[in-house]
């Protein structure tokens, strides 16, 4: 498969043909990207395939968000607790953001998207470290899209990393305890710098968070989706987008 047209560049505010407004457009959107080996199982084929086609999914759903002007888009990729799969399906799935980045690197430079990895390189092949830091340091200086992939992540994980980290500042009278804020220890996050995801996306069906930064969803808008993830489509996105403008955010308050 070869390189895919990003559609819109940053800065375009025309609205898609059949699209949501861009009135309140989220500005983080988060994907579980749940379903691939269901969707290969109910066509007798093998798991493997579901995560090709599920590479296919990825595209047009950055293409579309993309085209909306949304900011961020953290795509769930492979979690901590993935490893404990098949071998041979794992050794697929480390082969994937290879073949995905090599495939789209020069589009996503085209277009100004900037590709982040949020999660731990520890224990990932080197072929797939490589080809996830080379696209992270050409996009370094990118504005557009940031397009970031949770790969070998999981948010308990995090979230001891993180206390961790608050504790030895403290231990080290670097920090106080009366300095630790919720501000400060988001900053302790694989994702501080970015803010909170404004809607959380999972696809097929199920309806659970699965680990997946879960600090960071306190208040994002929740979407459950019926639809495998090699399923989901641009009209069935921007359904989602549509719901979440209409949705009556108010984080506590009255």
């Amino acid at each position: 498969m070869g390189g895919f047209d990003w559609m819109k560049k940053r800065g375009n505010t025309h609205a898609p043909a059949d699209g949501p407004a861009l009135a309140n457009i989220p500005e983080h959107v988060a994907i579980i990207m749940d379903g691939n080996g269901r969707w290969a199982r109910e066509r007798g084929l093998p798991r493997v395939a579901g995560h090709r086609s599920g590479m296919a999914a990825v595209k047009r759903i950055a293409i579309a968000a993309s085209d909306l002007g949304i900011r961020i888009l953290t795509m769930y990729a492979f979690s901590t607790e993935n490893w404990k799969r098949p071998k041979d399906e794992v050794d697929f799935l480390m082969k994937l953001p290879g073949q995905f980045l090599s495939q789209e690197l020069d589009e996503l430079m085209a277009n100004n998207v900037q590709v982040r990895m949020m999660g731990w390189k520890e224990g990932l092949p080197d072929h797939t470290l490589a080809a996830v830091e080379e696209a992270v340091n050409r996009t370094r200086d990118n504005t557009g899209l940031i397009l970031n992939f949770a790969l070998n992540y999981g948010g308990r994980k995090e979230l001891l990393q993180g206390i961790r980290q608050i504790a030895e500042q403290v231990r080290d009278g670097m920090l106080s305890v009366d300095d630790i804020t919720e501000e400060r220890f988001s900053g302790e996050l694989l994702t501080g710098g970015l803010p909170d995801p404004d809607l959380l996306i999972r696809t097929s069906g199920e309806q659970r968070i699965s680990n997946f930064m879960l600090w960071q969803i306190a208040y994002s808008e929740l979407a459950f989706v019926d639809v495998y993830w090699p399923d989901f489509t641009v009209e069935h996105f921007h359904e989602v987008i549509a719901q979440f403008q209409m949705r009556n955010r108010r984080f506590g308050a009255v």
